[in-house]
């Protein structure tokens, strides 16, 4: 049954359905903050907010920039699942509760004696340094607004602060702001900072050109307004760039709903009411770098947000010379709602556009399947051949003016090696489509690449390229603003590298930033799995890590470890031929012991460091 085919009051009815239904999933006053209940709290990041490369999926109660803040149980139940780790949510707690959801503390400083007691016995006899564990159903049992934690800054966590979730039965998140939480007081209403009108096929023009037109609303009144009417023809959509504030709070925080009408009434929404882990990475095909927020049905993003869900929801299009109003609302978790006023007129495809300044040679531009090619006029003619496979098509510039013309082709129709634009012949760098949700195997002499079924998330166009020296190559594998969905499995052949095998490892570089990728070799290739696109160089690591002693005495071990290039991948400490736990704090590089007995230290200490690259290093010294 396909929604844009129903009357309109049937749409209305969906909608209206799909609203109670969310409705009936929340327990209003179920939960307490898990911060000073019945004060007033603040929050430096909420439920939807746009984070690097993922949702936001919960709470940031803010702790005054100190860490030892009391986190109290939200309700009643029992631990569901406890970790204790230096990276990701650090320390954090999971409890499970009678009515099926469960909450989330994470980024914790400790956990309270009881708890710390457990995972301390636990880690001991597996002597590990980080363990997560999952107790029986009642095992450690909690009750509403009992202190579980003190706050604290562990973890992937850019300050102190609690992280807090809470996840329906299905251990996805969701907003936890219509559950109550009066603490935080929030009666402003999101902002806008810019709209974006995009192409969405070849023959989509916005203002007469392909390519995303930005443009800043003005203020009118409380909402907002383009400053002019924006003509278009095909089918565009539309992205937001926006931020909420909380009272009180002068940081930005997301919102988690988009509602687009026209004088007929509500056309679609978009609503971020849970978050699905298995699917959280989607946020990068949901969103434009990041930034911008898709309000347009994509056919290969699996979050089901819009409603209707139907392959044309908000993909606009218009007729020459029609013009419509339409209002894009705005409204965050306690209600609060702002709205724009988009005008869009329907025009006919012209052959004459300025697009831009004219390079001074032919500029290549990859839009999803689109080629883009934009060159300055040549006296030498404007007809471009596209050679494909053994076939070559002949094309004239879908638009120019008196200094530049652009072309544009459909790579899904075939991959040109090469294009003719009369004062230039140009080699392109795609090798071949990966299609989103299949298997796909690409080999050349130098590489090969496997993508499995989840690994891009969108038909994608691979662009491979090789440089440097064979004792120092960089591998390039499309853009890094390009996205994965899962990793891709390279196979590097690299017949005249002569460095040392052993240390030699695969890195993502960044300008000055490498990120350790590991790898194995066999033979000539080496082998690893990457989850970015970007530029990949085989960097050796000869060094072992540094340990500088803090403090070494009877009651305690304190070193600062570092490692200069792959990184720390593990550390054990023993006193006296006994294993001792050792917690990490990685942005600090400090690591310290953790007793499980009261007993003082006696005896020869011993502390080994490991990197990723297989280097190790070794203090020795005796507490007498």
């Amino acid at each position: 049954m396909k929604l844009n085919n129903l009357p309109y009051s049937f749409l209305l009815l969906f909608l209206a359905i799909s609203t109670v239904s969310l409705a009936q999933e929340i327990d209003h006053d179920y939960f307490k903050s898990p911060i000073k209940p019945g004060g007033r709290n603040y929050l430096s990041g909420n439920f939807a907010e746009l984070r690097p490369n993922h949702f936001h999926t919960g709470l940031d109660f803010k702790t005054g920039g100190q860490e030892g803040e009391p986190i109290l149980t939200a309700a009643d139940g029992w631990v569901h699942r406890i970790k204790v780790s230096s990276f990701g949510y650090g320390n954090v707690i999971y409890l499970k509760h009678p009515n099926g959801k469960i909450t989330l503390y994470g980024h914790l400083r400790n956990f309270n004696q009881e708890l710390s007691a457990f995972m301390r016995k636990k880690m001991y006899e597996a002597k590990v340094n980080e363990l997560e564990v999952y107790p029986e159903p009642g095992e450690l049992p909690v009750k509403q607004g009992e202190r579980i934690a003190d706050s604290g800054n562990t973890g992937g966590s850019g300050g102190p602060h609690l992280h807090f979730e809470i996840r329906d039965s299905l251990d996805r998140a969701v907003d936890a702001l219509p559950f109550g939480f009066e603490e935080v007081l929030d009666r402003t209403p999101p902002t806008p900072q810019s709209i974006a009108i995009v192409p969405l096929d070849i023959d989509s023009r916005v203002n007469g050109k392909f390519e995303r037109l930005e443009i800043t609303p003005v203020s009118s009144g409380r909402n907002y307004r383009l400053p002019s009417t924006v003509k278009i023809t095909g089918r565009v959509g539309l992205e937001i760039r926006s931020y909420d504030q909380l009272d009180g709070a002068s940081n930005r925080n997301g919102y988690p709903y988009f509602e687009l009408a026209d004088s007929t009434g509500t056309l679609f929404k978009l609503l971020v009411d849970k978050v699905d882990f298995n699917l959280s990475r989607q946020f990068l095909l949901h969103t434009h770098q990041n930034r911008y927020t898709k309000l347009y049905k994509q056919e290969n993003l699996k979050f089901e947000f819009l409603h209707p869900d139907t392959p044309t929801t908000g993909h606009l299009e218009l007729a020459q010379g029609v013009r419509k109003d339409y209002t894009l609302t705005l409204k965050d978790a306690r209600g609060n709602k702002r709205e724009i006023a988009i005008s869009l007129e329907g025009e006919e495809q012209s052959f004459t556009a300025n697009d831009g300044v004219a390079p001074s040679r032919a500029s290549i531009d990859y839009l999803d399947n689109i080629l883009k090619i934009q060159a300055p006029i040549s006296p030498k003619g404007g007809l471009a051949k596209f050679f494909v496979g053994t076939n070559t098509f002949e094309m004239l510039p879908v638009y120019q003016d008196a200094n530049s013309r652009t072309y544009l082709w459909d790579m899904d129709f075939g991959i040109p090696e090469k294009v003719d634009i009369c004062s230039e012949l140009l080699t392109l760098g795609v090798q071949a489509k990966i299609p989103a949700g299949k298997q796909y195997a690409y080999a050349d002499e130098n590489v090969q690449i496997h993508f499995g079924q989840e690994t891009v998330l969108d038909d994608l166009f691979l662009r491979v390229s090789q440089s440097g020296s064979s004792s120092s190559p960089t591998l390039q594998i499309n853009d890094r603003l390009e996205y994965l969905w899962r990793s891709m499995e390279i196979s590097w052949n690299l017949p005249g590298y002569t460095g040392s095998k052993d240390r030699a490892h695969a890195y993502l570089v960044n300008g000055n930033s490498k990120s350790f990728l590991g790898g194995t070799w066999s033979g000539n290739h080496l082998n690893f799995n990457s989850r970015y696109f970007g530029d990949f160089k085989i960097l050796e690591d000869h060094a072992a890590p540094s340990i500088s002693v803090v403090r070494v005495n009877s009651s305690d071990l304190r070193f600062v470890i570092r490692d200069n290039l792959s990184g720390i991948d593990s550390f054990e400490a023993y006193v006296d031929g006994e294993w001792v736990l050792m917690r990490y704090e990685h942005k600090q590089a400090v690591i310290w012991s953790e007793k499980l007995e009261n007993k003082p230290f006696k005896g020869e200490v011993l502390l080994k460091v490991h990197d990723n690259a297989g280097n190790t290093a070794e203090w020795k010294g005796t507490i007498g």
